[in-house]
């Protein structure tokens, strides 16, 4: 009767036991997802975020501004291609050198002190009668400082945010990059045309000490992720995470697909020569670039929100191969109204960057972070910077239409093999990335039927 009583006892524990689960796995699947509202309901992403508007648009501005400046006094096409070089070049060395400061230093003073050089920088442009190649050079130190700067700021991004709303924050950042590039050129271009190039200069040195203040008082402040004994020199630091970065398969494979925009964003490097062929000029390549920047603002909110971690992940690849194979059917030559709805279409499937970054940044430990990321960043903007000039030179032969095409067509092909590389390791890689997306929650609300599903 005692041992009866028992068994009853055990099984009404072991039917309460599931009840609970099934309450927990019903909870969890009817849980409210994250939304954009939640990403800027923190305070601190919201530091980091005006932070990024002010600096990132007040480069855009100095750039245009001091391209159009030597230009001016010099009339030298080459001189203003060095000077607009600036903003690809010296960021291979920053990325490679300096973004490891992100990793041994709190990544909240490097921020704020990127700044206040950048800002030092800008302002000795002003000082009367400087030589053009002393601002020239001195727009290279600043984007030099630029790659700390965004190393830090997007490993910060992820100490501030929480697993689940940290792919929206990535998706907030890049439509404001994409918001701002454009804008920022156009702004650039104006305030030169109607106050001179000094007042442009003047704007992106009060942005950077908008951006220090913003930083400085904005985020928490947090100490150095990696150990302060023993800290390697830059080339220590640049040789480790290259073994990270290159030596892990996945991280190799998450690394190309983010460098494939150097060949889906090949029509905005020549936008002004494929509008002249269409018999277009600066309004229509303005049109063109917007198209290409809007068609990723519009889509890529909605897919972040609507799709789930995993799924993101198991359309990556296609969407990579959609994104450079759309582009290939320029060769058809189409006007300027059919070419602007092929750069949108083509720019909205790019929204799998996020996926990619999202599954980088969960693979790398935090005390690497920042020399990682400045890897990634520098090899993408040099990537472009080379892509822009590669296919600049071959419009001269060629018409800017089979050069979009073929720029297209070749990344399609990469893009082709590194989406089916995917496919063979995303079994285990795709959980791997699930569970540090979601580790907590997977752990609690994970049922015996789910356990068994992912064994």
């Amino acid at each position: 009767m005692g041992n009866r009583s028992s068994r009853m006892r055990g099984h009404r524990t072991a039917q309460a036991g599931a009840t609970v689960n099934e309450r927990v796995a019903v909870s969890a699947s009817s849980a409210r997802r994250p939304s954009f509202r939640d990403v800027f309901a923190h305070p601190e992403f919201r530091a980091l975020w005006v932070s990024y508007v002010l600096s990132a648009g007040g480069d855009r501005v100095a750039l245009v501004a001091l391209t159009l400046l030597v230009y001016d006094r010099s009339k030298s096409p080459l001189l203003a291609a060095i000077t607009f070089a600036a903003g690809f070049v010296p960021y291979l060395f920053g990325g490679m050198f300096l973004s490891g400061l992100a990793d041994r230093l709190p990544r909240r003073p490097v921020m704020v002190a990127c700044d206040l050089i950048r800002c030092l920088l800008v302002v000795a442009m002003l000082a009367p009668r400087v030589p053009l190649a002393a601002m020239i050079a001195l727009l290279y130190v600043v984007t030099l400082f630029q790659a700390p700067f965004d190393a830090s700021r997007s490993a910060v991004v992820r100490d501030v945010m929480e697993k689940d709303t940290y792919p929206l924050a990535l998706t907030v950042l890049g439509s404001t990059s994409r918001v701002v590039v454009v804008a920022g050129s156009a702004v650039g271009g104006l305030v030169v045309a109607l106050f001179g190039a000094r007042l442009a200069l003047g704007t992106d040195a009060a942005t950077f000490a908008a951006s220090a203040l913003a930083v400085q008082f904005g985020l928490h402040a947090r100490p150095a992720p990696a150990e302060s004994g023993g800290t390697p020199n830059p080339v220590g630091q640049l040789i480790e995470g290259v073994r990270l970065v290159f030596g892990d398969p996945a991280l190799r494979l998450l690394v190309g697909l983010a460098w494939l925009a150097a060949f889906y964003e090949v029509p905005e490097g020549i936008a002004i020569p494929y509008a002249g062929r269409l018999g277009g000029g600066a309004v229509a390549a303005g049109m063109l670039i917007a198209a290409s920047q809007l068609g990723a603002a519009v889509t890529t909110p909605l897919f972040m929100q609507k799709l789930g971690p995993l799924t993101r992940l198991k359309w990556m690849g296609p969407m990579a191969v959609l994104t450079c194979g759309i582009l290939a059917v320029t060769v058809l030559r189409p006007d300027l109204i059919a070419s602007m709805a092929l750069f949108a279409v083509s720019n909205s499937f790019a929204m799998y960057q996020i996926a990619a970054n999202t599954a980088f940044v969960e693979r790398i430990p935090n005390e690497k972070r920042g020399q990682a990321f400045g890897l990634a960043n520098a090899g993408l903007i040099v990537g472009q910077g080379l892509a822009f000039a590669v296919a600049g030179a071959a419009a001269e032969v060629v018409p800017p239409s089979t050069v979009v095409a073929l720029s297209g067509g070749i990344g399609a092909l990469i893009a082709c093999g590194l989406a089916l590389r995917w496919r063979g390791m995303s079994p285990a890689v795709g959980r791997h990335t699930a569970r540090h997306l979601g580790r907590e929650a997977s752990l609690t609300r994970q049922t015996p039927i789910h356990a068994a599903r992912s064994n």
